[in-house]
């Protein structure tokens, strides 16, 4: 089914970049269309944090407001999955999964990304509960508790040192990472971050609550809390139809855009996890508005372009014969 209706902007993810982006693009008198998944990436999360006003809030609260700032300035949200866009002699074709075809003058990418979590049983399960990634999303709620830093990559011996300034009782768990060097030792221990060797196998637990976790060689080490790095898992049909490619590696792995969030596509942007993957709730959402600013300008430019081109072409008014 395809609509005959021409959006200004179709927004495709409706999470805090998507949703401010919106609210902006409405508020500039466009029509805009947010396609929403229904699957944030802090959906586990208990709550909000680092959003000035919006602290501890539950997210799907936050989501929910934004939504109905949306509408009440005249946008639209529609429930579905983007799988592809094509660019049809400057009106883009967005397909979703139900076989709905949408059309609009912008494109705005804002899906973010899904979190690849490392492969030890009990972290899916216990993910954004007690198995956490971000300090400045956690630290403050879980300050001076046991944390472990699960190392999967370079960057772990750098977590584990920020953790420290939210906790004195901070192990490291060296896992798959290999070695450390010097350097890193020294730092770790001249913080009294304690160092654990083997590979972790398993999360042990108190009811349900994390307890410690479980190396091969069986000896279970206490933890009250797990963090983890995980990977960001941006590839998707939708990207790749539009010819984006992903640049980085792990966490970094991003689209790349300008300032503005233009892609290197014409016509389509990016915010959010997206293109910034550290990026935080309220970054996210100050980089939707940033991206809506610089649509709505470059519709400006386009509706300028078009409004000369015609006046040029209308024959002279009779007054000026005369």
């Amino acid at each position: 089914m395809s609509s005959a209706k021409i959006y200004d902007v179709v927004v495709i993810g409706g999470g805090a970049a998507g949703l401010s982006a919106a609210v902006t693009l409405c508020r500039s008198l466009r029509s805009v269309l947010v396609i929403d998944a229904g699957e944030p990436r802090n959906g586990r999360s208990s709550g909000v944090h680092g959003f000035l006003t919006h602290e501890g809030m539950p997210p799907d609260e936050l989501l929910a407001a934004g939504r109905a700032e949306v509408r009440v300035h005249g946008g639209e949200i529609l429930h579905g999955r983007a799988i592809s866009a094509r660019d049809e002699g400057g009106v883009f074709t967005t397909e979703l999964q139900d076989r709905q075809n949408l059309r609009s003058r912008r494109l705005l990418i804002s899906s973010g990304f899904e979190d690849e979590l490392p492969e030890v049983p009990g972290i899916r399960e216990r993910w954004g509960r007690d198995v956490l990634h971000c300090p400045y999303c956690h630290g403050w709620e879980i300050r001076h508790r046991a944390i472990g830093v699960l190392a999967t990559e370079p960057a772990a011996v750098k977590e584990a040192l920020l953790f420290r300034q939210w906790s004195g009782n901070v192990t490291f768990f060296q896992h798959l990472s290999g070695d450390l060097g010097g350097g890193e030792r020294e730092q770790l221990e001249a913080r009294s971050v304690h160092i654990v060797e083997g590979a972790v196998t398993s999360l042990e637990l108190a009811g349900d609550a994390l307890a410690g976790v479980r190396l091969a060689s069986g000896l279970v080490v206490a933890c009250e809390y797990l963090v983890v790095s995980p990977k960001a898992k941006t590839e998707s049909p939708l990207l790749q139809s539009l010819g984006l490619q992903q640049t980085g590696a792990g966490q970094g792995q991003h689209v790349t855009t300008d300032p503005d969030g233009l892609t290197a596509v014409q016509g389509v942007w990016a915010a959010g996890n997206i293109c910034d993957p550290t990026a935080q709730l309220i970054t996210a959402a100050s980089a939707g508005v940033k991206a809506a600013t610089a649509i709505n300008a470059d519709l400006v430019d386009e509706d300028t372009r078009r409004a000369v081109e015609a006046a040029r072409r209308a024959p002279f008014p009779r007054a000026a014969l005369s």
